[in-house]
């Protein structure tokens, strides 16, 4: 054969394997976490599911259509201008998508990820970011067609926890108007339901009290619990994390404060609960998924395998943050699949498509475990049906691991009720 032909039929077999070559390349993506900031308590496990679910992806599931994920992880400690100049960062990189992180900085990026056409599933449940085509009789909220989240947003969590503590109060025979009070820093995150609580305490019949901040770092919060107990408040929403949160519910129990506490969705887990002891007892507060770790589901088995990605043992208990970071990563993962179906590019309008799909949607190998949800054009309410737990601490927690005190019973977590809500209009962004 001549050196021409030898030369030609090289050229030739390097055209054939181009399409494989360019179907193999890494999917950019990125995830922002908080390691190491204020919200770190729950950021870890949050942020460890999600890490956990994309690396399970590439080992069993041959990425998307065989291209690998390239997630591109980065602990903003909380600090919303590094994530802002870290998106920078990973729009020259050319992510595709991105799985965030706390309610200042994903607000902050709103506008910068519409730009750009970058699906952006955040661990902010903001209901801000729910109006994908805004809202213009309500200020503030503005179009987010690219954001995303797995699970209730703040304020129809706790809509739900006021329909609650209302027919706790009627079934308990208790005479007269409840007193209802926000608690939390005066921050985005905690401040974020807070027009929508006080608006529904007071269209459920609550007396509305004024607020009571506490910052979201630990410290000494007895004079707030003397102010709840001179208010004489029956039910206080939590909306700071666990972290500041157990400070509160320890100051109010040697205080002897009697109230209702009313967690956000980050305000309570099994960690807070060994934390806290019995301080946590009675604290009821809404859970994203279908199960809690180990409970008869399903999808319990795919869950584990997650799992053992980072505990090759299988012996650690996981939180309910870590089971929520796995669920909103394979949203974003079958979200991404359906881009790349049937040879198409997975581009983020095409990701951002994929979230319109399907109708109560749980990733395959989840059923069970992640709980349904429904987004459209017009509306990114993923979750309207809020499933509400009581925690319970009987004795001592200071000996022993979560997954062990769980066992021996001194803690667990208990269903409460599930709420459905209304996907009314006037609640869309608000």
């Amino acid at each position: 054969m001549s050196m021409r032909r030898r030369l030609l039929g090289a050229v030739a077999a390097a055209a054939l394997a181009l399409p494989a070559a360019a179907q193999a390349q890494p999917i950019p993506v990125g995830h922002l976490m908080d390691n190491s900031g204020a919200t770190s308590d729950v950021g870890v496990p949050y942020g460890q599911g999600v890490s956990d679910a994309l690396q399970w992806v590439n080992r069993t599931r041959n990425g998307i259509n065989g291209r690998p994920l390239n997630v591109l992880g980065f602990d903003y400690g909380y600090q919303a201008p590094r994530a802002v100049s870290q998106y920078q960062a990973w729009s020259r990189d050319r992510v595709v998508a991105i799985q965030g992180w706390g309610t200042a900085d994903t607000e902050a990026l709103i506008r910068f990820v519409t730009r750009d056409r970058i699906p952006y599933i955040s661990g902010s449940y903001s209901a801000a970011l729910t109006a994908p085509k805004g809202r213009t009789d309500r200020a503030g909220v503005e179009a987010a067609p690219y954001n995303f989240f797995y699970g209730p947003s703040y304020s129809d969590a706790l809509r739900a926890m006021l329909i609650w503590a209302k027919q706790d109060w009627e079934s308990r025979g208790q005479q007269g108007r409840p007193r209802y009070v926000h608690m939390g820093a005066n921050h985005p995150y905690p401040n974020s339901p807070r027009a929508a609580g006080e608006a529904m305490a007071q269209e459920l019949g609550f007396e509305v009290l004024p607020a009571i901040q506490f910052a979201l770092t630990p410290g000494d919060y007895t004079a707030q619990c003397l102010t709840l107990r001179n208010q004489g408040a029956h039910y206080a929403y939590l909306g700071n994390t666990a972290g500041s949160n157990i400070s509160v519910l320890r100051a109010c129990q040697t205080a002897g404060v009697q109230v209702q506490f009313l967690g956000n969705v980050w305000g309570m887990d099994e960690n807070a609960m060994k934390a806290a002891g019995t301080a946590a007892n009675g604290v009821v507060f809404p859970v994203r998924t279908a199960a809690v770790w180990g409970q008869e589901a399903p999808g319990m088995q795919t869950l584990q395998q997650i799992s053992r990605i980072s505990d090759p043992q299988g012996q650690v208990y996981r939180p309910v943050h870590y089971l929520a970071g796995v669920c909103s990563a394979m949203l974003m993962v079958e979200a991404m699949e359906t881009a790349a179906a049937n040879g198409g590019q997975v581009t983020g309008e095409r990701i951002r498509d994929g979230f319109y799909a399907r109708q109560d949607w749980v990733p395959r190998g989840f059923e069970g475990v992640c709980a349904p949800s429904n987004f459209s054009p017009d509306d990114h309410r993923g979750q309207l049906r809020v499933a509400l737990y009581r925690a319970r601490v009987t004795g001592d927690t200071t000996q022993g691991s979560v997954g062990e005190l769980i066992r021996a019973g001194t803690m667990r977590l208990e269903p409460v009720t599930t709420i459905e809500l209304e996907r009314r209009a006037e609640w869309l962004g608000w």
